[in-house]
C-alpha cells in the first residue's frame, strides 16, 4: 500500500489542494493524515485542524479529524511524546487511516521544517512512517529553481523513497517545461507535474468570508459558493460609488455599514456577488427582501467597515467542503498536469 508524505519548500504551497484534487482525480479510496496540526480550527467545543476537516468532509472518511492528527502545540508535543513514542503513535495513526484503502497520503506542516523540534516535519515522518516523499513548491520561476538547488546539496534524504516534485501555480507552465525540464531531468528530478496557477482558484468564497468574520448570514445562504473576484468598499455616496471603475466590475464583494440603505440598494442593482454589512446594523427588511428575491448573500458582523476590509484584504484563502465546482475544477487541473498514477502508487 502507498504511503506519501506530501511536504511543501514554503508555505500556502497548495499542499492541501493537491491531495484535493489527486484524489478526485484518481478515484481511489484513500485515508489521510496531517501529524502536526498547524489550521487550528475550533468546532463542538472540538479542537481540530481545518485541512483534516477538509478533506475528511470532501471524501466522507470515516475517520475523526481529531483522529488525523498528533497535536497542535510544540511546548504539548514535547512534553507528550519523545522521538520513541512518536513512532509508535505515527504507526498507530496510518494503520487506521490505512484500513480498507489503497493509499494513505499525509501532509506535513507549512515547510520542510516544521515540526522539527517534535519530530513531525516531513523528512522525520516519511523515515518514521516508511513513506515515499513528494515535495511540492510554488511560485515565479527563479523562487523554484532556487528551493529545488536547496533540497539538492542542503536536504538530507538518505534512506527516504524520493518520489520527485511538483511545481504548482507556475505564471507560464509551458514556458517554464520548454526552458527547464530537461535540464533538471538531466541532474535527476524527477518531476510529476507542472500544474499552471488558475486565478479562479485563488478567488475567495462568500461562504469562507463569513466563516472568516465570524459573520451572520442574512440572506443568500444558497449562494455562498459564489467567488469574490474584487472588494469594493463602499464609504462614499452612493453617486460618487457609481461612478467608481471598480463598482462597475463583476463578481464583486460591497462592504458599507447597515445603515447605508442606498449604497445597499445600488450594489443589489448591480452585479454584486455579495454583501457585508458593518457596524452590527441589520438593513430595512424590504431591503433584506430584496436580497431574497435575488439570492444575493448578505453578511452581518459587528466591527466597523475599515476592519472588516482590512480582515478580508488580510484573509489566506483556503478551500471550502461545499465549493463543488472549485473542487472539481481542481481535479481536472490536476489530472491533467500532473501524473497522478505515478503520485497515487
Amino acid at each position: 500500500m502507498r504511503r506519501l508524505v506530501i511536504a511543501s519548500t514554503r508555505e500556502n504551497a497548495g499542499k492541501t489542494s493537491l491531495i484535493v484534487g489527486l484524489g478526485r482525480a484518481s478515484g481511489k479510496p484513500f485515508g489521510y493524515l496531517k501529524p502536526f496540526g498547524d489550521r487550528l480550527l475550533y468546532r463542538k467545543k472540538r479542537l481540530w485542524d481545518y485541512d483534516s476537516a477538509l478533506v475528511g468532509q470532501v471524501f466522507e472518511l470515516a475517520m475523526d479529524p481529531r483522529e488525523m492528527s498528533i497535536g497542535f502545540d510544540h511546548s504539548k508535543l514535547r512534553f507528550m511524546y519523545d522521538e520513541e513514542a512518536t513512532r509508535k503513535k505515527l504507526a498507530e495513526l496510518a494503520d487506521n487511516a490505512s484500513s480498507g484503502k489503497d493509499a494513505v497520503l499525509i501532509e506535513s506542516g507549512g515547510d520542510l521544517t516544521h515540526g522539527a523540534a517534535v519530530n513531525l516535519d516531513a523528512i522525520a515522518l516519511a523515515r518514521a512512517m516508511d513513506a515515499s516523499l513528494l515535495v511540492l513548491m510554488s511560485g515565479a520561476d527563479q523562487t523554484v529553481l532556487d528551493d529545488i538547488a536547496f533540497v539538492q546539496h542542503h536536504v538530507d534524504l538518505a534512506g527516504i523513497d524520493f518520489a520527485g516534485i511538483v511545481i504548482n501555480k507556475l505564471p507560464d507552465a509551458e514556458d517554464f517545461r520548454n526552458t527547464y525540464e530537461a535540464e533538471l531531468t538531466a541532474q535527476g528530478i524527477k518531476i510529476l507535474g507542472l500544474i499552471p496557477n488558475d486565478p479562479e482558484l485563488n478567488y475567495p468564497s462568500i461562504g469562507f468570508l463569513a466563516e472568516s468574520l465570524f459573520a451572520k448570514v442574512i440572506t443568500g445562504s444558497g449562494a455562498l459558493d459564489s467567488v469574490v473576484e474584487h472588494v469594493f468598499v463602499g464609504a462614499m455616496s452612493a453617486d460618487a460609488a457609481r461612478r467608481q471603475p471598480l463598482f462597475k466590475k463583476a463578481r464583486k464583494l460591497v462592504i458599507t455599514s447597515g445603515d447605508r440603505d442606498d449604497m445597499i440598494l445600488l450594489a443589489l442593482e448591480g452585479d454584486t456577488v455579495g454583501l457585508i454589512l458593518t457596524n452590527g446594523i441589520a438593513p430595512h427588511s424590504s431591503i433584506i427582501s430584496q436580497a431574497t428575491e435575488r439570492g444575493v448573500p448578505m453578511l452581518l458582523t459587528a466591527d466597523d467597515t475599515f476592519r472588516v476590509a482590512r480582515q478580508v484584504n488580510d484573509a489566506s484563502y483556503l478551500l471550502r467542503y461545499d465549493e463543488t465546482d472549485k473542487i472539481n475544477r481542481l481535479a481536472g487541473l490536476i489530472a491533467k498536469h500532473a501524473d497522478v498514477a505515478a503520485i497515487m502508487g
